[in-house]
């Protein structure tokens, strides 16, 4: 991070102290003193904080000092600058604005924020799970401060944490000897997520335990709280409590919004409740009766339940934004990577020219377009792997680098696509397979073409639209498939129109599609590639492509 000479800027009435920016990438923090004005912010190396995404502009935004208010710019980025959600150009500052640049689910900055962030949930939790129980200090005030805690330290690292606290906390509370807390997986199995006993030893063998009380409990959606299991005779035979001499055994279902009634205490063995999906269950137990647990016990108690199972579904929330964020990240650099791999770097040749677009529907996609010159021919190849994103992606990008190497190997067009369809059937990629264009033309005007299931080139000539009729199967679909290659001679002024079935199938309101037949119409009374990109998105009128759309057009001078 580069910082040009500092100036003192006058904040904080006047005391001299800078302000800081804290940049939060996913659960990465790091702290930026902001130290001189302008303070920029863009993709470019140069920049004071610099955002390696695709989305976030070259020059993006910059922070301003004026009379020692803070003023964030936008500097004509292509996908926005935001303050606390709304997009801004010119937004005065306030300590603790959230600061975000083109993308709303990547890296974030906070502005001057009122207490310094820094990881110390680990240090926290333990100074709470510390706390003993005094006549200062009521039960439900310790919970409801330790609660609190955990509410805003609820994040992946720590729940595990935060878990075994509750534990720990609950049995302060009811002076319980052992308590677990159990999770469903996914396939609906319970597991043991966090066990202590009253001396906060971990506790990682659940075998002692009641598991026929766990699993009544969580089956059932009921509570289990048992104070004397001598005095229920059911409860008094069962093979664990007999085994292990458990006097007392409560048992609370974790579940999603719950909705609880205050009770009495509870002497029988079940007590219903009500409530969402079961997510797993708080267990506690005990080798002596604890006949003295109050109903603020319970109340205790069913608020820790609740809280753990709050706190385990925001948890897997955080987790998928947390997914969800990282694979966005990935996708983007990924878009970036394609982009920079798909860059079509177009040779000048005295007898053709090229000029091409691809628009992909999403992040990154399965079209392309590529131009080779030889001593002995200009040529150029546009192919569409079936499917969208990240393996269609892969597929374009292999392609891509196969029939650029055969061009400039100088490799008849047909042995080409063999060679691709080879290559892509011998790998077994499933229902994976391209369609391909390869045109290559040479000085004095020959055109040899070959088509590979891809929608059939235009050749104008004269406003007049023809279609090259030679067509083959696409690569990628039969091993034994055979191809040939077709030729025709252009005059100085022809040019030949490639596109993807993204242009002909693109839709409007309605559903209709543009179509061959608007494709060749606009072909035949234009004079630029540009009005057959401007002729589909009027025909959209906004409606979102749904396919990559790449439009060619090889044009012969002579």
């Amino acid at each position: 991070m580069a910082f040009a000479p500092t100036s003192k800027l006058t904040t904080e009435s006047g005391s001299g102290v800078f302000p800081s920016l804290v940049l939060v990438q996913g659960e990465e923090q790091r702290l930026i003193p902001l130290k001189h004005s302008p303070f920029s912010v863009g993709r470019k190396v140069d920049k004071d904080l610099v955002i390696a995404d695709p989305r976030v502009s070259r020059d993006h935004a910059k922070i301003v000092s004026e009379d020692g208010v803070f003023f964030l710019i936008d500097e004509g980025s292509k996908h926005g600058t935001f303050v606390n959600g709304q997009r801004v150009q010119r937004q005065k500052l306030e300590r603790n604005d959230r600061l975000e640049f083109g993308v709303r689910d990547g890296a974030y900055v906070v502005f001057h924020p009122q207490h310094p962030t820094s990881n110390t949930a680990r240090e926290f939790l333990s100074q709470i799970s510390g706390l003993q129980i005094s006549t200062d200090t009521t039960d439900l005030e310790k919970l409801t401060m330790f609660l609190e805690a955990a509410r805003k330290l609820n994040t992946t690292g720590v729940l595990d944490e935060i878990l075994v606290t509750l534990v720990e906390t609950t049995l302060k509370l009811t002076r319980a000897e052992r308590g677990y807390v159990f999770l469903k997986s996914e396939e609906g199995a319970l597991r043991l997520a966090a066990g202590r006993n009253s001396k906060g030893e971990p506790l990682l063998d659940d075998k002692t335990i009641s598991h026929s009380i766990l699993e009544e409990a969580v089956n059932s959606a009921s509570e289990y709280l048992v104070t004397d299991t001598s005095q229920s005779l059911d409860l008094a035979a069962r093979r664990s409590i007999m085994a292990y001499d458990l006097r007392t055994v409560i048992c609370i279902p974790l579940r999603k919004p719950q909705i609880q009634t205050r009770r009495e205490p509870v002497t029988s063995e079940t007590a219903p409740s009500t409530g969402g999906e079961i997510m797993g269950a708080l267990y506690v137990d005990s080798r002596f009766a604890t006949r003295d647990i109050s109903s603020v016990s319970h109340d205790i108690l069913r608020a820790v339940a609740t809280e753990a199972a709050s706190l385990v579904e925001n948890a897997r929330l955080v987790q998928a934004e947390e997914a969800a964020r990282r694979y966005q990240q990935e996708l983007a650099i990924a878009s970036a990577m394609q982009q920079r791999l798909m860059e079509v770097h177009i040779p000048e040749v005295p007898f053709a020219r090229v000029n091409g677009r691809n628009l992909p529907c999403k992040e990154i996609g399965g079209d392309f377009f590529d131009a080779v010159s030889t001593k002995d021919y200009f040529a150029v190849a546009v192919a569409d792997v079936c499917g969208k994103g990240v393996s269609a992606a892969l597929l374009a990008n292999t392609l891509q680098g196969m029939i650029y190497s055969h061009l400039v190997a100088r490799m008849p067009l047909a042995e080409i696509v063999a060679a691709v369809n080879l290559f892509f059937t011998q790998k077994h990629l499933g229902e994976k397979y391209a369609t391909v264009v390869i045109a290559r033309i040479t000085p004095d005007g020959e055109l040899e073409y070959v088509n590979c299931g891809h929608v059939p080139p235009l050749l104008i000539s004269n406003h007049q639209v023809t279609r090259p009729e030679k067509g083959n199967l696409p690569v990628g679909l039969l091993a034994e498939a055979t191809y040939e290659s077709g030729t025709c001679r252009l005059q100085p002024g022809d040019r030949l129109l490639i596109v993807t079935d993204g242009v002909t199938e693109a839709e409007n309101a309605r559903g209709d599609f543009f179509e061959n037949e608007r494709l060749e119409k606009v072909a035949s009374t234009s004079s630029s590639f540009e009005d057959i990109l401007s002729s589909v998105a009027n025909f959209c009128g906004g409606t979102p492509l749904t396919d990559d759309c790449t439009v060619v057009e090889l044009v012969y001078t002579g």
